[in-house]
C-alpha cells in the first residue's frame, strides 16, 4: 500500500513536472513562432525552433500527439488521485482531531471529578480529625477530674 502511494506519488511528481516543463509560463507570448516568444526563449537560455507545417512528418506529428494525450491522461489520473489521496487525508484529520477533542474533553470530566473528589474527602478528613480532637479533649477532661469510668462515646 505504502510502496503503491509513494509510486503514485513518484509519477505524479515526474509528469507533474514534464508538464510545467511543456507549460509556458503566464505572461509569455503563447506563439512560438513569434518574435516575442523567441526573445523570451532567448532571455531564457533556451531556443525553440518548430519546422513550419509543411516540413512536418506527419508520422511523427501522430506520434507526438498520442504521447501528449498519455501524458495528459496520466497527468488527469495522478492529479484525480491526489484529490482522493488529500480527501481522505483531511478526512482522517479531521477525524482525529475531533477524537482528540472528544479525549480532552473526557479527560477534563475525570479532573473535574477526581478534584471534587479529592475536595470531599479533605472536608471528610478534616470532620473526622475536628470529632477525633473533641473526643480526646473529653476523654482529658474525664481522666483530670478524678473520675475512674471515662468511657466518652467515640465520635464515630
Amino acid at each position: 500500500m505504502i510502496r503503491t502511494a509513494l509510486t503514485a506519488a513518484a509519477v505524479a511528481t515526474l509528469l507533474a513536472s514534464v508538464a510545467v516543463a511543456q507549460t509556458a509560463p503566464q505572461g509569455a507570448p503563447q506563439d512560438p513562432q513569434s518574435p516575442e516568444m523567441q526573445a523570451y526563449l532567448r532571455a531564457r537560455g533556451e531556443t525553440y525552433s518548430r519546422a513550419p507545417d509543411a516540413e512536418q512528418n506527419p508520422a511523427e506529428v501522430a506520434t507526438t500527439a498520442k504521447l501528449n494525450a498519455t501524458v495528459a491522461a496520466r497527468n488527469d489520473d495522478a492529479e484525480r488521485s491526489e484529490q482522493e489521496s488529500q480527501a481522505a487525508h483531511d478526512s482522517a484529520a479531521a477525524r482525529i482531531e475531533a477524537e482528540a477533542q472528544d479525549q480532552e474533553a473526557r479527560y477534563a470530566t475525570a479532573r473535574a471529578e477526581y478534584e471534587a473528589n479529592v475536595r470531599a474527602a479533605e472536608a471528610a478528613r478534616a470532620d473526622y480529625e475536628r470529632a477525633q480532637a473533641t473526643w480526646e479533649g473529653l476523654v482529658r477532661a474525664c481522666e483530670a477530674s478524678g473520675r475512674r469510668d471515662c468511657r466518652a462515646a467515640t465520635p464515630y
